[in-house]
């Protein structure tokens, strides 16, 4: 079992955060164990892309991207079921599953419309479908937020296939069930905002939220190696 660590003023508030480029400066200041070693960030685009940016950037760790997607039914792509990883791999939540009364075809065509898209955004960011080179080596996953925490578990065991070193979750905001069930998987979860209780949305802790488009992906990830700051 790994450990949960978040910031005790912050625990179970909402609009903590600025941005979430302020946000990941925070996690920085978590996870300064790791500056200048050979840890390797791994942000899930798109939220995850400036929070991962501002800590890599205050770390100086590389930076390079974990495409995930959740699976979302056709009728609503703000509700999941599940989510793809860039392995191909799907990690489906059987119980949302039976609430949404998803019949086996339209969850086919939701984990092959969700694996077309992960591949896509793998070339459009990273200029293959090939997942980064992670063996042995520790590595860092960044959202903006954990919810249920599927899309990060998908992350977390696709990597684990790929032979990664120790694997660290680090998140501004976190339902605290998520981040205990991680917690069972890896050795460390680092939720700066850690909350309980329903409702939860990941928004409520940022004042400016919005959502981050592939555009803005691109110009962030170009503006970090641009800075001379290391991508893998």
């Amino acid at each position: 079992m790994g450990r949960v660590e978040f910031l005790e003023e912050l625990r179970n508030r909402v609009r903590v955060f600025r941005d979430r480029d302020q946000a990941g400066r925070v996690l920085a200041g978590m996870l300064g164990d790791l500056r200048g070693g050979p840890a390797l960030v791994l942000a899930i685009p798109a939220g995850g892309v400036p929070v991962a940016a501002g800590m890599a950037g205050e770390l100086g760790l590389d930076l390079d991207l974990a495409v995930v997607s959740k699976i979302t039914p056709g009728w609503n792509t703000e509700v999941g079921y599940g989510a793809v990883a860039f392995d191909g791999s799907a990690l489906v939540n059987e119980s949302m599953v039976r609430w949404l009364r998803i019949d086996p075809e339209e969850r086919e065509r939701g984990v092959a419309r969700t694996r077309r898209k992960v591949a896509r955004r793998l070339r459009e960011f990273r200029g293959t479908e090939d997942p980064p080179d992670v063996r042995d080596r520790p590595v860092v996953l960044v959202d903006d937020g954990l919810a249920s925490g599927v899309t990060m578990e998908a992350a977390v065991l696709a990597l684990g296939r790929l032979g990664a070193g120790p694997i660290t979750v680090a998140v501004p905001t976190a339902h605290g069930d998520a981040a205990r069930r991680l917690a069972a998987r890896i050795p460390r979860v680092v939720a700066a905002n850690l909350r309980e209780g329903t409702p939860f949305a990941v928004a409520d802790a940022y004042a400016n939220w919005y959502d981050v488009g592939e555009d803005e992906v691109r110009e962030i990830l170009g503006a970090f190696r641009g800075k001379g700051e290391g991508t893998s």
